[in-house]
């Protein structure tokens, strides 16, 4: 059995977490639940949240309703009482070089950093808020972490990036070169960071992470942030874009045990296959617009 919280744990923090954990993993275990002794921080993303071993995660919102959807039960989203945005959700920060023109807007052409094209916060929430301009964050530059988005930008290796605000606190504090940068708007907001689990029933996960926030001691409260977890509904989640729209070319990739027709969608404008019941695959910026055979590749077009 595994149980992990990697979302934003760095080593300032470690110790915090490893007192939430502590504080969880006996209420799970007076709750009937067994629970490991310590916390993974070995075991990579993917390969933890699909271990059906799993006794608590974190997950992202884009992937679990992209790829996880079915696979883990929600527990409930963080809390971390960012200004303007409801109890368990948060949103991004733009941030551009202290000078910079501060109108969002005005970087649309200009080079975007960004995480991974399965974030949420990195790469889905900035590309909706571009797409309700009528535009999009076309000329990119991957750095697989937002703590390297932001350096990309501070270094003038990109030019805006859109940065978790949870994960921004956390660069202000304890990474000096971001006094170099400046944040300039935000995206909309978004069910937060949730908690996980393979469980079949995550209602006693629930009860031990919302305890164990409540008993926290003050200084580990501090650090972390947290203010509590809240339960929200699927539809918070799988109510996010993808949604009808026209323009762009783009090839998707197909899920696993494809069965439904494929239909036009998404804030990116793509054409996707998707199984029966399960959510909108989300396209990543590798993608290109192609025909393929191959079966696991369809090709996905949007008329202009």
């Amino acid at each position: 059995m595994i149980a992990a919280l990697p979302m934003y744990d760095r080593p300032e923090n470690a110790a915090a977490h490893d007192a939430l954990w502590s504080l969880i993993r006996d209420g799970l275990r007076a709750r009937g639940v067994a629970a490991p002794d310590a916390l993974d921080r070995t075991t990579g993303l993917w390969d933890a949240w699909l271990d059906p071993d799993l006794v608590l995660g974190q997950v992202c919102n884009l992937p679990w309703r992209s790829r996880l959807r079915g696979r883990l039960r929600l527990v409930g989203a963080s809390d971390y009482g960012l200004p303007g945005a409801p109890p368990g959700h948060y949103y991004s920060v733009f941030v551009v070089r202290r000078g910079d023109d501060p109108d969002p807007e005005a970087h649309l052409g200009r080079r975007f950093a960004y995480n991974e094209g399965l974030s949420h916060s990195g790469w889905g929430a900035p590309q909706i808020w571009a797409a309700e301009r009528g535009s999009r964050f076309s000329a990119t530059l991957a750095t697989g972490a937002h703590r390297e988005s932001a350096r990309a930008v501070a270094e003038g290796r990109a030019d805006i990036a859109a940065i978790d605000a949870v994960t921004w606190r956390m660069l202000e504090r304890w990474e000096p070169f971001v006094t170099g940068l400046s944040v300039i708007g935000r995206t909309g907001t978004a069910p937060g960071q949730s908690f996980a689990t393979a469980a079949a029933d995550p209602a006693p996960h629930l009860e031990a992470v919302t305890e164990a926030v409540a008993a926290l001691d003050p200084a580990s409260r501090e650090v972390l942030g947290l203010r509590g977890v809240h339960a929200l509904p699927e539809d918070a989640y799988t109510g996010l874009p993808p949604r009808p729209c026209r323009g762009l070319r783009h090839r998707g990739r197909r899920p696993p045990a494809d069965g439904g027709e494929p239909l036009r969608s998404a804030t990116f404008c793509v054409l996707l296959r998707r199984t029966a019941g399960e959510p909108w695959p989300i396209p990543t910026p590798s993608s290109r617009c192609a025909t393929s055979t191959s079966p696991t590749e369809i090709s996905t077009c949007c008329a202009g």
